[in-house]
């Protein structure tokens, strides 16, 4: 009976979704010698630089003392660096950041075969899809 309950709970079978994905993620990206959400952050960087660290969250989906202590870390490898204008916090990469792009892009690329070849590539991308449909839904109820 447990089984059943099990399988039929969106908390559990989340994190047991979020545990295996995260093992794969962290196994492409080890290569670049990052977390995915650090290479993650910086992707959002390398396409928008002088993004405010406020967007940074928006579009990361993490609260503002995460974004910093992350940016903090990336800073501290010399990765990226801010730029205060006014009350905003502007993040740009610095040339060892930019250096990395290729790799990201790569460990991000591997990433996706790796599990488009267990999934299927347009089962992975609706999967990812509708993921992140209902996060949205989840997310903005009150």
């Amino acid at each position: 009976m447990l089984e059943i309950y099990l399988k039929e709970c969106l908390y559990f079978t989340a994190n047991r979704l979020s545990r295996v994905i995260t093992k794969m993620a962290d196994e492409e990206f080890a290569v670049s010698g990052l977390s995915p959400t650090y290479a993650f952050l910086l992707m959002a960087v390398y396409e928008k630089e002088g993004i405010a660290q406020k967007e940074l969250g928006e579009i990361l989906h993490l609260q503002p003392s995460t974004v910093t202590r992350f940016i903090e870390k990336l800073m501290g490898k010399g990765l990226i660096y801010n730029r205060v204008e006014g009350r905003l916090s502007l993040i740009y990469t610095t040339e060892k950041g930019k250096a990395l792009e290729g790799v990201i892009n790569e460990c991000w690329n591997s990433l996706r075969s790796r599990y488009a070849a267990i999934l299927g590539a347009k089962e992975g991308d609706e999967l990812s899809l509708y993921l992140d449909q209902v996060s949205d839904r989840l997310e903005n109820i009150e």
